[in-house]
């Protein structure tokens, strides 16, 4: 008797396993984003386009080519960065980018020349989206931080720096 009470109890619990398993796997497939309309709205979402011999690079030119194929920068006041000038946590550096006062956006880059690797953040804009972004960096060290966006064929940036302190304390 007991062993029968047992055995329908293991069965039980293997019958809910499989209809909840069954119940998870129907929700994915009602839930799924058809992959055509996926890979056209983000550039970069699969692994094989991910730029990473440009997050690889030690030096603001190597990560500048191998990321937009050239290095030439145009300072534009179009671009607008902001950074705190005293950062209290280099691991948590907060930074929004607005290109809006440029048109044809397609991609907004962060670049930290005294990090261990230079290229920090790279954001594809697909065509109709607000050129807007807002991230938190890893800083090593005080340094420049750089916003970089292509647009129109041409590479728009501006420089701010944020001195980095132990305790915010500026010294």
């Amino acid at each position: 008797m007991i062993a029968e009470a047992s055995q329908a109890r293991i069965g039980r619990r293997t019958l809910m396993g499989g209809t909840g398993l069954a119940v998870a796997a129907g929700a994915c497939m009602v839930l799924r984003v058809p992959q055509a309309a996926a890979a056209d709205a983000a550039p970069m979402a699969s692994a094989a386009s991910w730029p990473i011999k440009a997050f690889a690079q030690k030096t603001q030119a190597d990560a500048l080519q191998a990321l937009f194929g050239s290095v030439t920068l145009e300072t534009s006041p179009k671009v607008a960065l902001d950074v705190p000038e005293i950062a209290e946590n280099g691991a948590v550096v907060p930074v929004s980018v607005d290109a809006s006062a440029l048109s044809g956006v397609q991609m907004i880059a962060l670049l930290v020349p005294d990090n261990p690797f230079t290229l920090t953040a790279a954001y594809p804009i697909a065509a109709g989206t607000a050129p807007n972004i807002s991230c938190r960096l890893k800083m090593a060290k005080t340094s420049n931080v750089i916003a970089v966006v292509q647009a129109g064929g041409k590479l728009y940036a501006t420089t701010k720096q944020v001195k980095v302190t132990l305790g915010g304390c500026g010294g």
